[in-house]
């Protein structure tokens, strides 16, 4: 679960960027901030998961 949420905050991180950036449409820069918040809790969340596990 950690590798996927690495993957999926990394690319939450491409899209924030070209996003605050405005490189792209309004709309998509918006859906990729969302996604960027969303994903990086849930990268916070399976850290603390996988630390309480390999205690």
């Amino acid at each position: 679960m950690l590798k996927w949420s690495m993957i999926l905050l990394l690319i939450a991180i491409a899209a924030g960027v070209l996003g605050f950036l405005g490189i792209v449409v309004e709309a998509v820069a918006s859906i990729a901030k969302v996604m960027f918040f969303v994903f990086l809790v849930l990268f916070v969340i399976s850290l603390f998961f996988s630390r309480k596990r390999s205690m």
